[in-house]
């Protein structure tokens, strides 16, 4: 199996941090017997693993996986590869580069969760750094997962640690059963919980207390554990620590890092091979367009579709903020072209080199999973006190009178424009039971022939995996 082969490699290399990023390797090679020493290590290893689930942001994989697959994003330029003209169409085939890219990028950082976990406990430093390594780390590994049961259903489950090609060869990492997959994620971020000191950490590119507890709250409402979803989310408001942002637009603007709003963000930096591709792929395939500096090009990758334009209600705030069709022509012209204004880095010379950072967790989306969990209770007139919050912001009326399925579908409609190119949707839909209807639907709308199957809410376990490890079964369909 691959995964073998990267924890071999991973043993080979120290399971040292990304040099790249922020120059946090040792001078000099060493084995993991040599590094793991004293509390600096266990800080950089942890940066390392920050690092590493960087990767799932930086090169826009979550907003291929559930953004471009839904009703949301569109392909708007003329030669795509394979792998995402199988995202946009969810034809998806065991070969897809991007969906082996988040398998080992997620079993990569679980992987070097592993060892910061297995080795911290034999090493003596404070009790309380200690507590907040150990925290970090289970929240990382319990994201990881998190993404992996949604996207491909049974994964592996290991916890030990590898110091020979021979142990590795012989653990069992064949898939789980998806109960079992998130009672490891339920119960690392219950253990991170009480490890993790309350107050709020300003640095939100570390996990805190409150970016626990809103993972948490995300992953019961995930599981339909609606009464566990709500006592947590409220938990994370009534720490008071957090408020949406007065400005929607600056959320998504140069500048955005450690805003109010935000609970965990993965920043960037231009220039330096540290940034991040999103003013390539939301922005148009045009040549002759004067967006950037030198009048550099955009891809077109993923760009917003008619359906999602037309579903911001009028004086929505967030339109003019995410979402523009009117492009500025080097000939002082305009052309017609739908993209995204969100996370686009505006001043990059190079478009695949942005340096706005990009939140995976904030505030109002707290309150609609709050709202969420309260209207699955039959509370709905406090569900709309919460969605109202959020429309408020937005320069929107207060939705009044609404019953239980009329919010549950005011909430996906909220959602959409919200969080949109933020890769919610499709995770947001498969939780509701939505999914097929809603994309399906949009795809028939269009006069398109493509269709999701109930087998296709999955991805297919890459093909490389279990060619490497017969062990590994296929999901069905594929």
């Amino acid at each position: 199996m691959k995964l073998k082969y990267i924890l071999v490699l991973l043993i080979v290399t120290g399971l040292m941090s990304c040099k790249k990023f922020l120059d946090l390797t040792p001078n000099s090679q060493m084995s993991s017997n040599d590094f793991y020493n004293n509390q600096n290590d266990f800080e950089r290893a942890l940066l390392g693993a920050y690092a590493n689930i960087r990767g799932l942001y930086s090169g826009s994989a979550i907003q291929y996986a559930a953004d471009l697959r839904t009703d949301n994003a569109e392909i708007n330029w003329s030669s795509p590869s394979i792998d995402e003209m199988q995202l946009e169409q969810n034809a998806l085939t065991s070969s897809n580069g991007i969906v082996n890219s988040i398998w080992n990028t997620c079993l990569k950082t679980i992987s070097k969760c592993n060892t910061i976990l297995n080795r911290i406990e034999s090493v003596n430093f404070t009790e309380a750094d200690k507590n907040r390594i150990i925290g970090e780390t289970k929240f990382l590994r319990a994201l990881s997962f998190f993404y992996m049961v949604q996207l491909f259903g049974e994964v592996p489950v290991t916890f030990e640690e590898f110091n020979s090609p021979e142990e590795i060869m012989k653990a069992d990492l064949s898939r789980k059963p998806v109960d079992e997959v998130y009672k490891v994620i339920i119960d690392d971020l219950t253990s991170a919980e009480s490890l993790l000191p309350a107050a709020l950490n300003t640095d939100k590119t570390r996990a805190s207390m409150g970016t626990v507890k809103t993972l948490l709250g995300k992953v019961y409402l995930t599981r339909g554990n609606n009464d566990g979803a709500a006592a947590k989310l409220k938990e994370v408001i009534d720490l008071g620590q957090y408020k949406l942002h007065n400005d929607y637009e600056s959320l998504f603007s140069p500048g955005n890092n450690n805003l109010d709003e935000s609970i965990f963000e993965i920043q960037f930096v231009k220039g330096k091979s540290l940034g991040n591709n999103y003013s390539a792929l939301f922005t148009p395939a045009i040549t002759s367009m004067a967006l950037f500096p030198g009048n550099a090009q955009g891809s077109g990758r993923i760009t917003p579709t008619l359906d999602l334009f037309n579903a911001y209600e009028a004086g929505d705030k967030r339109k003019t903020a995410s979402v523009s069709d009117s492009v500025p022509l080097i000939n002082g012209t305009k052309s017609y072209a739908r993209y995204a204004l969100k996370f686009v880095d505006w001043e990059a010379v190079s478009t695949s080199d942005g340096g706005v950072t990009f939140t995976v967790l904030r505030y109002a989306d707290v309150l609609l999973m709050y709202a969420e969990a309260l209207n699955n209770l039959g509370k709905t007139a406090e569900a709309l006190a919460e969605i109202n919050r959020v429309r408020q912001r937005a320069g929107l009326p207060d939705l009044t009178g609404l019953d239980r399925s009329a919010t549950a579908l005011a909430l996906e409609k909220e959602r959409r424009v919200e969080f949109l190119f933020e890769g919610q949707r499709w995770f947001d839909l498969l939780r509701t039971g939505r999914l097929r209807e809603v994309v399906n639907a949009y795809y028939q709308g269009r006069g398109l022939s493509f269709k999701i199957e109930p087998f296709e809410t999955l991805f297919p376990v890459p093909l490389a995996e279990i060619q490497l490890n017969s062990a590994l079964t296929q999901n069905e369909g594929y």
